[in-house]
Formats: C-alpha cells, sequence, structure tokens
C-alpha cells in the first residue's frame, strides 16, 4: 500500500516535467505509469493510478501545468489520463513476462498504444476531429518521447524493483 501511495505521488510529480503543446502536454508522467505497472502488483498498480486521478479530480494541483479538478478529466487530456489505467493495466498484467529488456519496452509500448486508444477516441470525440487530423495532433508528436520513456522504463524497472524489494524487508 505504501508503494501504490509513492507511486502514486511519482506519477504526480512526473506530470509536472512537461511541454506545454496546444491540446495535450508531454509530460514524463507515462514513464511513472509504467514503473508503476512494473513495481507494483496489478491491484496496487492500478490503485496508484487511481490515486493519481482522484486526488487530480478533487481539484490537487496533479495533473501537468499544476492543473487539477474536472476541467482536465473532461477536456482534451481526458482519454489520455483515463488511458493511464489501460496503460498501467496492460504493463502490471504482462510484467511477470518482462525478464528481458526487449520484453520490457515491448510490454510498454502495448501500455502506450492503449493510452493513446483512449486518448484520441477520447480527443475525436470532444473536438469533432477526423482520426488523421487527432493522430498528427496527440499521437505523431509523442511517438519520440514514448519511445524513450519505453526505453527507459524498460532499463530502469529491474534496477529499481530489487531496490523497492530492499525498502520492503
Amino acid at each position: 500500500m505504501l508503494l501504490s501511495a509513492m507511486m502514486a505521488a511519482l506519477i504526480a510529480a512526473a506530470s509536472q516535467l512537461a511541454i506545454p503543446l496546444p491540446l495535450v502536454p508531454i509530460s514524463l508522467a507515462l514513464l511513472a505509469v509504467f514503473m508503476a505497472g512494473f513495481l507494483l502488483e496489478g491491484r496496487w498498480a492500478l490503485a496508484s493510478v487511481l490515486l493519481y486521478l482522484l486526488m487530480g479530480a478533487v481539484g490537487l494541483p496533479v495533473f501537468a501545468g499544476f492543473r487539477g479538478g474536472f476541467q482536465p478529466l473532461l477536456g482534451p487530456t481526458g482519454g489520455y489520463l483515463i488511458g493511464y489505467l489501460l496503460a498501467v493495466a496492460a504493463v502490471a498484467g504482462l510484467a511477470r513476462w518482462a525478464n528481458s529488456f526487449t520484453k520490457r519496452a515491448l510490454i510498454c509500448a502495448l501500455g502506450t498504444a492503449a493510452c493513446y486508444i483512449s486518448g484520441t477516441a477520447w480527443l475525436m470525440w470532444l473536438t469533432g476531429r477526423a482520426l488523421p487530423e487527432a493522430l498528427g495532433l496527440a499521437v505523431l508528436p509523442f511517438l519520440p518521447g514514448d519511445l524513450l520513456k519505453c526505453l527507459a522504463a524498460a532499463f530502469l524497472a529491474p534496477r529499481l524493483k530489487r531496490v523497492s524489494k530492499a525498502f520492503l524487508t
């Protein structure tokens, strides 16, 4: 439970390391979501992301740009924020098979795709934009950074897993 709360705080902190863009900012939050999926059991990984979302929903400034409240959840970023739940579920659900760097990176890519699908679908519905335009605004600019996040998570996960086990003993 303690690690779950710590991961929610890490996601909140990583959200603030952001580059603002017109609709959806680029942040390090997805990297922290990946780490929650690799480091925590499935239910606790989901709990950490849910806690992060709930903290933001009640108005705590945990979303990118120190934003909180329902507006980020109901605005253009909402589908991506909810996509964090899908991403952490994918990563945590497959983490037991993540016994190599390549597998961990591919699992993160799957988590990224889950986040993109919900976020892009929400953005299209909210703005009335067609798929090609939504992809150009809210997926393509993020691919290089999200690739780096996948590689960083694949590298860091086993190292931080050892540290977290030592912390708990």
